[in-house]
């Protein structure tokens, strides 16, 4: 592999909503320029980067994936993101080392607006380039795809290529700025060929809309050409360079991945158009004091490097793969960890394409290279110069949104189950597992129920460890609303001691929150005092589980303030015994209710989803409490049951067709309406009796 000046690497990201065919394009540019031996496909399996399991099985990808090709005068190096929305972190994590990205669109009749917005705004002043693929298939239109866009993202796009023919006569693209027609036949094969009569007047009329537009950056260049003096493609070529630097031109390329029709092109596109690493602002961080640090993008800097992801590999090991900011890093040698704190000794540098490794050094300012078995680093650390340090701020992880109880099937999967967990949380850090100490479940939550349902796949394909997923257990309470008195009596005679132990209970309710509260008025030693933290220990045995639904009982003040004893028979256990049944009588009187965790809960959405999504809101029983407008969108927050929103994340993306987002935080406990009582009970597999009483 030959070596490259700064000012020839470029880094990039495909960026694009699940569909558009991204890895496809990804695997025709590797073809193209001989990276690979063959044309990797998704349906077929046969595709070079998604070659896990799971992405094979679903035809999608699940993880970014790294790779790069060789042209005559540029080193690319691609990551090839993930475009369903429960695996965005990877593309942030992407999107944060890249110097440029191709937002791939997926060719269609009518409105894509509603795909491309999300991937658009994550990319936010990145340079990019729009690719708009597919356009082999029927009832495709580029004028509607084209319009659909600059619609709803309200900028002006430049066309830089026509088609030749369209749908399966789709054989070719014209350069207008080079004014050269391609046709294509299958394979990496194609050839120049004129352009066609027909096309000739749109060709040079698109040619001059360019021209214009890049002549409008410059005061200068406006000038000559309205005094009609022609630009040569030199100047062209640097303007439209500025002009997507500066995020003030928006080109669009065309073509079909799968049919290799337009990839040289875009090719030749990303290295005159997109940025060198020589070309990218600053990179900023914190110093080990807390203040602001920032390196230039120069391998004579001091080292800053960003780990951006994690490979979790069974066989491998772990693997870490970063961008070099700044400085310059060689293989088998000692670096610092400044997020952790800590040295680590680096082993060979590699370059990848998918999973396969070149091996590659030194690493400098601009590369993206990985390392295998990093002891203690993880996706977000920085490594650095130890005597000249600074960390980079990570990329903020997205809120788990679903939860679901996880069971092993058998004691060796539970044995495994944790340690497996664990390797896999390397790799996806969105991932989290907790045991639910109210509900004695454990639980397992992600961004969604697709991503969930692959890490599931994942324990058991690459760990071996079957588990069976299970809509998570509400934790309820239980209180009561009113006031009652009850006797506690329990006497047991044996042949030899007995038991005796006699309370006299009042139970009522405290305000939401107080938790319990035990109170002594118990007079003239009608108890005597070593047995009245018996009484309070089996109020709080009983508590455990309440006479409705068999949930825990909260809020409650609980007064003892009479009994008897017996000098004999009377014991510790016998008063625990008697304050448990007391509290049990005493309670079912009071009228007792079932309470249900509230969650708070923001929701961002578009402005034309406002209507569905607040009556969505009120179907689940809840309460909105304020709309702010946020960046052309809006934040609906809300009060709703947790037992209302367990699986809402998939609904929600059904609503907002995918543009919709929330986070949620417990709230307070509130009483369950009388209309769902029952059933609450029946699923408790508590009598009903008891609640009834």
């Amino acid at each position: 592999m030959k070596e490259y000046g700064r000012e020839s690497v470029r880094n990039i990201a495909l960026v694009a909503p699940h569909g558009a065919g991204k890895t496809s394009l990804a695997e025709a540019l590797l073809y193209l320029h001989g990276a690979t031996e063959k044309l990797g496909k998704i349906d077929d399996g046969s595709s070079v980067l998604d070659y896990e399991s799971e992405e094979k099985h679903r035809r999608m990808s699940i993880n970014s994936h790294i790779a790069f090709f060789e042209t005559k005068t540029h080193l690319v190096n691609l990551i090839d993101t993930p475009g369903f929305l429960n695996f965005l972190y990877e593309a942030d994590c992407a999107i944060k080392v890249v110097d440029g990205a191709v937002i791939v669109v997926g060719a269609v009749g009518g409105d894509v607006s509603v795909q491309v917005r999300k991937y658009w705004d994550m990319t936010g002043n990145l340079p990019k380039i729009i690719f708009i693929n597919k356009l082999e298939k029927e009832n495709t239109s580029l004028e509607a795809t084209l319009g659909s866009i600059s619609k709803d993202l309200k900028v002006k796009l430049l066309p830089l290529i026509l088609p030749i023919g369209q749908h399966h006569d789709f054989k070719g693209v014209i350069d207008v700025i080079e004014m050269k027609a391609y046709r294509y036949g299958g394979g990496a094969g194609f050839e120049e060929i004129p352009i066609p009569a027909e096309m000739e007047e749109a060709a040079g009329s698109q040619r001059e809309k360019i021209i214009e537009s890049v002549a409008e950056l410059d005061d200068e260049l406006l000038e000559k050409y309205l005094e009609g003096e022609a630009i040569d493609e030199g100047r062209i070529i640097r303007m439209l360079h500025e002009g997507i630097l500066e995020a003030k031109i928006f080109p669009v390329l065309i073509g079909s991945a799968t049919h290799m029709i337009g990839i040289n092109v875009l090719s030749d596109a990303i290295a005159k158009y997109l940025p060198s690493p020589a070309e990218r602002k600053t990179v900023e961080g914190l110093n080990p004091a807390g203040e602001k640090a920032e390196r230039k993008p120069d391998p004579a800097e001091p080292l800053s490097a960003y780990i951006f992801k994690t490979v979790s590999d069974p066989y491998a090991g772990k693997i870490s793969i970063f961008r070099v900011f700044s400085g310059t890093l060689n293989g088998d040698t000692s670096v610092y960890n400044s997020s952790k704190k800590i040295r680590e000794k680096l082993g060979h540098l590699h370059r990848l394409i998918g999973k396969k490794e070149f091996p590659f050094t030194p690493a400098v300012s601009g590369d993206i290279v990985a390392v295998n078995k990093l002891k203690d680093a993880s996706t977000g650390d920085t490594l650095t110069d130890e005597a000249h340090q600074m960390t980079i701020e990570p990329v903020e992880l997205p809120p788990a949104v679903l939860s679901y109880a996880i069971e092993p099937k058998s004691r060796n999967d539970e044995d495994k189950l944790n340690p497996s967990l664990a390797r896999i949380v390397e790799e996806d850090p969105t991932i989290h597992y907790r045991l639910d100490e109210e509900t004695k479940e454990f639980l397992i939550s992600g961004t969604g129920q697709s991503h969930v349902e692959v890490i599931v796949n994942k324990l058991r394909d690459t760990y071996g460890v079957h588990v069976e997923l299970k809509k998570p257990r509400v934790p309820y309470k239980e209180t009561v609303k009113g006031k009652a008195k009850a006797e506690g009596k329990y006497i047991k005679q044996t042949g030899g001691r007995g038991q005796y132990g006699d309370a006299w209970l009042e139970v009522e309710a405290l305000p939401r929150g107080r938790g319990f509260e035990f109170v002594n008025n118990i007079v003239g030693g009608a108890i005597p005092k070593n047995f009245i933290p018996s009484v309070e220990k089996g109020v709080v045995e009983a508590m455990k589980r309440g006479v409705a639904a068999g949930y825990p009982v909260v809020d409650m003040k609980v007064t003892l303030y009479d009994g008897k004893y017996h000098t004999v028979d009377s014991s510790d256990i016998a008063f625990q015994i008697a304050g448990s049944m007391g509290f049990r009588k005493a309670m079912e009187d009071a009228k007792p209710v079932i309470l249900e965790p509230v969650m708070k809960i923001e929701i961002m959405i578009p402005d034309e989803c406002m209507g569905d999504v607040i009556g969505d809101v009120n179907s689940r029983r809840g309460k909105v409490s304020g709309v702010d407008p946020l960046n052309g969108t809006h934040v609906v927050k809300a009060l709703i049951p947790m037992s209302e929103v367990l699986t809402y994340a998939p609904e929600l993306r059904s609503i907002t067709s995918g543009r919709g987002t929330f986070s949620m935080d417990f709230s307070h406990y509130d009483e369950v309406p009388d209309h769902l009582v029952s059933k609450i009970i029946d699923e408790a597999g508590a009598p009903k009796t008891a609640h009834e009483h």
